[in-house]
């Protein structure tokens, strides 16, 4: 089952700090994006940046955080608990 997951951190995390975490999944050595990941969106919302991404299965998210926390917490972001939801469709063009 796909899921959407949002994540709006605790304190508002910069473009800077997300352009950094970006840099580093892209140059670590592993893929990214990673197996599963089928849609990832930063957006902007008062002046802080948040990420939704599209999964093909939460086990897939959840080993993909293993990765991902160590590098959120080195460059400062404080995630919070995300929001994780079952996807009933999604329309493309």
């Amino acid at each position: 089952m796909s899921i959407v997951v949002r994540f709006a951190p605790t304190s508002p995390a910069t473009v800077e700090q997300y352009d950094e975490t970006i840099r580093r999944l892209e140059g670590d050595g592993g893929d990214f994006p990673p197996e599963g990941m089928e849609y990832h969106v930063a957006f902007l919302v008062d002046g802080g940046i948040r990420v939704s991404e599209i999964w093909d299965s939460r086990g897939q998210w959840e080993a993909f955080g293993d990765r991902l926390m160590p590098i959120l917490a080195d460059v400062g972001i404080a995630t919070g608990e995300p929001e994780v939801f079952e996807v009933h469709n999604t329309i493309t063009r």
